[in-house]
């Protein structure tokens, strides 16, 4: 299997729709990227230190990728080949299904809808749970110390924005009706009994 191919593949079909989706928006002139805009203090750090590590793990995986950078079995590889594509999957439902609610980071000032419909039946975070099944898959592929850093450090950002960010802002926005979708649906996979 080439490695290389793969994740170039799926490198340029999840950015590919992150980009094309932020494009289209803009000629509605929704503004997709809020990380960082509006907040302060803690939420606002969370968000940017988000957005850094995401550039970081980004350029460590290319510089990876180019490098051939691996010590991994086969069957390693094989399996985060996998598993960057399921997460490339994932995020493209997920932002498919969010319509033009999407947003990368939240926005204190657009009114957007609580999509609980499609794979937001499955979780209630399946953009974010593609991030981190994208980077986990080519850490799998492309294993050295430096991605693996900054790709832990990039999945607890992630986790934190959801924690600290995104659940007060839609508990805020939503109210029971976001309590409700929450006693149903987990963080990232699966619905509660």
């Amino acid at each position: 299997m080439e490695f290389k191919l793969v994740s170039i593949a799926v490198l340029i079909a999840f950015y590919g729709c992150y980009f094309v989706k932020m494009l289209r928006q803009k000629k509605q002139g929704i503004q997709t990227d809020q990380i960082g805009k509006g907040k302060a203090g803690f939420v606002k750090s969370v968000e940017v230190t988000m957005k850094i590590l995401a550039v970081l793990v980004f350029v460590a995986q290319l510089v990876s990728i180019f490098l051939g950078m691996s010590h991994g079995f086969i069957a390693i590889r094989v399996i985060g080949a996998v598993v960057s594509a399921t997460g490339t999957i994932v995020f493209i439902v997920a932002v498919l299904t969010m319509r033009d609610s999407w947003r990368a980071g939240v926005s204190q000032t657009d009114k957007t809808e609580l999509i609980t419909n499609g794979i937001y039946q499955m979780s209630r975070n399946p953009a974010f749970f593609g991030f981190d099944f994208l980077y986990i898959g080519i850490l799998l592929m492309f294993f050295n110390w430096i991605l693996c850093v900054f790709t832990v450090f990039a999945v607890i950002m992630y986790h934190l924005q959801i924690v600290y960010v995104e659940e007060g802002f839609l508990l805020d926005t939503f109210g029971n009706e976001y309590l409700q979708y929450k006693k149903k649906v987990c963080w990232y996979i699966g619905r509660k009994r």
